[in-house]
């Protein structure tokens, strides 16, 4: 019996044009009947997310920022936070000087970027990132790095973006120096800094605790990336979507059909809904 439905977004449920399919709204529908918790656990801020998926039917709790924390949607109520120990923050910032990382904040539900970076996006015709979503989704300010240390207690996340995926590896050891923080990846082009124990799972083991529900037991988990992997291996039943990546497929215990063909109702059916 599965009581809790644990969902990544972007490149999981969500489409290719970045939508809720209509068999993916009846399947909600369909376990919120029988009485499962639907649960969005997404990288991004909860400033960020989508108008469909804050008013959707049904939907309670969101994580967020990779689990720095859990919003409870009735009284948009954070009621739980795991975020960076601000003595990671200032080392990190040290090292982001010094290297001249381009970094994007996540704190109090929004997302942050700088002036200058924020400005190139607006006059840029391509990118290797979505330029349309860094302009809806990301807040510029001037001297990010003084913002982060002025909120060095309340940083949720850190995004790392490189252009060249050469550079990115090269950071990694980089900033795998720091102590108390985890690193992982939702996109090809970027690493995600957040709190020593941070994670989608940690998070949804807590609530499940609040739900008085055994994961192990009671929980499907679906994502497509690396994130992702701490909730996928948390579940009874663990699923990457075909569009996942590899690693998050050799954690999973079934790969379902890709976001564009509705990999998650699907699984939703099989292993909730039972038809």
């Amino acid at each position: 019996m599965i009581k809790m439905i644990g969902l990544d977004l972007d490149g999981t449920t969500l489409n290719e044009n970045g939508k809720l399919s209509e068999f993916t709204r009846k399947a909600f529908k369909l376990a919120r009947e029988k009485g499962a918790h639907i649960v969005v656990t997404t990288g991004r801020t909860f400033d960020s997310l989508p108008e469909e998926i804050l008013s959707l039917e049904g939907l309670e709790y969101i994580i967020t920022s990779n689990g720095a924390h859990i919003t409870r949607l009735q009284d948009k109520k954070v009621i739980y936070s795991n975020c960076i120990h601000p003595d990671s923050i200032e080392e990190l910032v040290k090292i982001f000087k010094a290297e001249g990382y381009s970094i994007e904040a996540f704190t109090g539900g929004k997302a942050y970027m700088e002036k200058a970076e924020y400005e190139f996006f607006k006059n840029a015709k391509e990118s290797y990132r979505s330029i349309d979503y860094i302009l809806r989704t990301r807040n510029p300010v001037e001297y990010l790095f003084d913002f982060v240390l002025d909120r060095k207690a309340e940083i949720e996340n850190i995004n790392l973006n490189f252009e060249d995926l050469k550079d990115k590896e090269r950071a990694l050891p980089v900033i795998s120096r720091v102590k108390d923080i985890t690193i992982t990846s939702s996109f090809v082009h970027n690493w995600e800094i957040g709190g020593a124990t941070t994670s989608k799972g940690r998070a949804l083991s807590a609530l499940a605790d609040m739900l008085e529900i055994d994961p192990k037991e009671e929980l499907l988990a679906c994502g497509d990336s690396p994130n992702d992997i701490s909730m996928i291996s948390l579940a009874k039943v663990g699923v990457c979507v075909e569009n996942g990546t590899q690693e998050t497929k050799d954690a999973a215990d079934y790969v379902y059909p890709s976001n564009k063909d509705d990999g998650v109702a699907k699984a939703i059916i099989d292993f909730v809904i039972n038809i």
